[in-house]
């Protein structure tokens, strides 16, 4: 039979020399960072209590693939920019990657994974949650005397005929509506909700876990929930109050809010109209609305630019001074690029499986490649440029190599890239993952 495929690709000459190439260079690989992830997850034992909680229905005796394997194929996968399953095929052969996995023979293909997936139940779900929250706390080597959980959620669009999915007003599509919680850059909950339901649903109940599960092992802590006006609720206020858990949470503008803040509001607007210049004038007010017991403590910011002015309100328990309460509160904002990782650069909105519990699962496989990455940004990196880099910088950088592997019966050698730039970086990072 005829071949169509060309035996080797062809470019422009260089210096009267042909340039040509071909895939048959044998065991090469682009990703021999895979080795960082490796020690990430050593250090944190994340993917290996993960998968002692995981319910296994398999027969072990006709499986090639254990369940630790499988779950690291996967996470390490998308940490490395491979969302779809169906880039295992040809993966599931690289030595780099069988490697990391502990293996010399090819790894699962697209069908096992697939099965693993939709294996998922709402106790496995429940696993890796609890996992994340425990990696949280054992990240610090003291208790804390503060704690900051910041709510939010985001759309997820669907392009299918998925479980759950429903038609949202304000995103214009069918999407799920995923709730998340951060403290800081550590990830909490990454919870798939459908999207006929309020902003609000169900963060009460994933709030009052978190503090349980926090105040088992550090009772003094002080923890403040943070979130816009999507979770004001009075349900959640009045658990705070109740629980000495501080909050600091947007409140929706209203015709009463406006008249209450007018002083504010016309000094700000005189100001402009005086200097020309954006105008920001902060005060409180107590304020209860139809639905709560009693009144409560408003922070107002009176904003007034070229467009016109922008008041803005905050509810809180808390005592300090207007204007450093609203700085606290915008600082929220960076919670946002949190989830911007995690959709943009680990594949959390890749919810095309039918099942509900599938797609539960593929949020929370790229909330455990975050937690590696972020181990990575937050033991490796600390101290040095990159510290603060997204995971997108940190794959590019760390774990985007290319080099030859040679295996035999005694050793597996990486001879990675001799113009690597990053080589102390990657040795520096390398050295402070692995244990003393």
């Amino acid at each position: 039979m005829t071949k169509c495929t060309p035996s080797s690709i062809q470019f422009p000459g260089c210096r009267g020399r042909k340039v040509e190439a071909e895939f048959t260079g044998g065991d090469i690989t682009s990703d021999a960072g895979v080795l960082l992830l490796r020690e990430a997850d050593r250090a944190l034992k994340l993917t290996k209590r993960i998968a002692q909680s995981l319910a296994e229905p398999r027969r072990k005796r006709s499986c090639l693939h254990s369940l630790p394997s499988l779950l690291r194929q996967r996470v390490f996968g998308l940490a490395l920019g491979y969302e779809d399953l169906n880039d295992h095929e040809t993966l599931r052969f690289d030595p780099a990657f069988q490697t990391a996995l502990g293996r010399d023979e090819p790894l699962a293909g697209k069908s096992t994974l697939c099965r693993f997936e939709n294996q998922a139940d709402r106790q496995s779900m429940w696993a890796i949650s609890s996992a994340l929250v425990d990696v949280f706390i054992e990240s610090f080597k003291s208790p804390p005397k503060e704690l900051i959980l910041d709510f939010d959620s985001t759309d997820d669009v669907v392009h299918g005929k998925q479980d759950g999915r429903f038609f949202h007003g304000y995103y214009d599509n069918y999407c799920f509506l995923p709730l998340y919680v951060f403290c800081g850059n550590h990830l909490l909950a990454a919870y798939l909700r459908p999207s006929k339901i309020n902003n609000a649903k169900h963060a009460w109940a994933i709030l009052s876990l978190l503090v349980k599960r926090i105040r088992q092992s550090w009772p003094s802590v002080r923890i403040i929930f943070r979130s816009d006006s999507g979770f004001c609720r009075w349900k959640m206020l009045r658990w705070c109050d109740r629980n000495n858990v501080g909050y600091v949470v947007g409140l929706a503008k209203n015709t009463r809010l406006l008249h209450m803040a007018k002083e504010q509001i016309d000094a700000a607007s005189v100001s402009f109209k005086q200097s020309g210049l954006k105008q920001k004038l902060f005060g409180e007010v107590r304020y209860a609305a139809a639905s709560w017991e009693r009144e409560r403590r408003v922070i107002v910011k009176a904003e007034h630019t070229a467009k016109g002015s922008n008041p803005r309100f905050v509810v809180t328990n808390l005592f300090c001074n207007p204007e450093n309460m609203y700085t606290t509160y915008c600082a929220r904002g960076e919670m946002e690029n949190r989830i911007k990782e995690q959709q943009l650069y680990l594949y959390s909105d890749r919810t095309s499986c039918h099942k509900w519990w599938a797609n539960q699962f593929r949020v929370l496989l790229s909330g455990i490649a975050y937690t590696l990455l972020e181990a990575i940004r937050r033991l490796g990196l600390v101290g040095t440029q990159y510290s603060q880099s997204r995971c997108d910088t940190i794959r590019l950088k760390l774990l985007k190599i290319g080099g030859v592997i040679v295996r035999n019966t005694r050793r597996v050698r990486f001879y990675l890239s001799s113009a690597y730039p990053y080589k102390k970086l990657f040795q520096t990072v390398l050295l402070k993952l692995m244990p003393t």
